[in-house]
């Protein structure tokens, strides 16, 4: 559905995007992720054609971009950063207008009243009266904008922190959305900075940090076991005497266990009488997993280290196998 190559830009002297290899799959629900200033609007925006990449190559949908950008637009609904709508027009006013302003298939006069009506229903405004948007709250905003990005039910949907200015009950409903959305045929490419939101909808993951792609592959294969083991136990101080030499960590009543077999370890805590609450092996989180990668700070700007550095070793190829 989106596939970069060796893709570059430059904005006078501060390389923004670093020679990166991307590759979202048909199906995919892909979270973006990465520092503030690392990249990634600016990646967002080239792919959609709004902003000219220095060297490299693009194709969304099998399409070379910008060239033929125009035949890719209609199959795909976006929302970057803050959603712009005429502030003295009703929701359902500006969605008449990027309906009408639309080509492709699903447009036309003839539905546009359902359409209007079916995508605000999915993003929770259905109840939306007559009132300018420059009264909404920035939540109601952001939901007109994921209506507008729904009015055509694209085959690709590409979003820059979709859940910005939502309450939790908010961001929940657009990520079961969301995956809705997925499950019905659509490709979700989702920019965030909220892990805990990408940890629970997406299936694959790219990191971008200066400008360059440090980390891309399935969630599930990344976040897979780290050969140690979590127990829980009110008999805390026992369990660790009896695992002497195998407790790499542990606090109050959890201990971890430099071992991967869970069963064995359970079994002989249990055997020696001691009560166990939980036994679990130990699994990568997304957020350690990204503060691996990435540098310590944000908001940086870097004109790229001196020499055309090599591919990172963390990056995944195309075929899922780890270079």
């Amino acid at each position: 559905m989106i596939v970069t190559t060796q893709l570059t830009k430059r904005f006078g002297h501060v390389l923004a995007v670093d020679h990166v290899d991307l590759t979202v799959r048909e199906g995919d629900r892909y979270g973006f992720l990465g520092p503030n200033g690392s990249g990634k609007t600016t990646l967002v925006r080239m792919v959609l054609g709004l902003v000219y990449a220095t060297s490299g190559k693009i194709e969304v949908l099998g399409e070379p971009v910008p060239a033929r950008i125009a035949h890719v637009l209609p199959q795909i609904g976006s929302l970057i950063e803050s959603p712009s709508a005429y502030g003295h027009l009703s929701g359902r006013a500006n969605l008449a207008l990027i309906d009408a302003a639309g080509t492709g298939p699903g447009g036309g006069r003839r539905g546009r009243r359902a359409r209007i009506a079916t995508a605000l229903d999915r993003v929770g405004l259905s109840g939306v009266d007559d009132r300018a948007v420059r009264k909404y709250s920035l939540g109601m905003r952001q939901r007109l904008g994921l209506a507008a990005a729904l009015l055509r039910s694209p085959r690709l949907l590409v979003l820059d922190e979709p859940t910005n200015g939502l309450d939790p009950q908010g961001i929940r409903e657009v990520r079961d959305l969301l995956a809705e959305i997925n499950a019905a045929g659509t490709t979700v490419f989702l920019s965030s900075h909220q892990l805990s939101e990408v940890e629970q909808l997406c299936t694959r993951i790219g990191v971008i940090d200066r400008g360059r792609l440090v980390l891309q592959d399935d969630l599930a294969r990344l976040r897979g076991p780290t050969g140690r083991v979590i127990v829980r136990s009110p008999d805390a101080d026992r369990a660790a005497a009896l695992l002497d030499g195998r407790v790499a960590d542990r606090d109050a009543d959890r201990l971890v266990v430099a071992d991967s077999d869970a069963a064995g370890v359970n079994a002989l805590l249990v055997s020696a009488g001691l009560r166990v609450t939980e036994v679990t092996e130990e699994r990568r989180s997304l957020e350690d997993l990204v503060l691996s990668v990435t540098g310590s700070g944000s908001d940086r700007i870097d004109g790229g280290s001196a020499g055309r550095p090599g591919r990172p070793a963390e990056v995944a190829s195309r075929d899922g196998a780890g270079t």
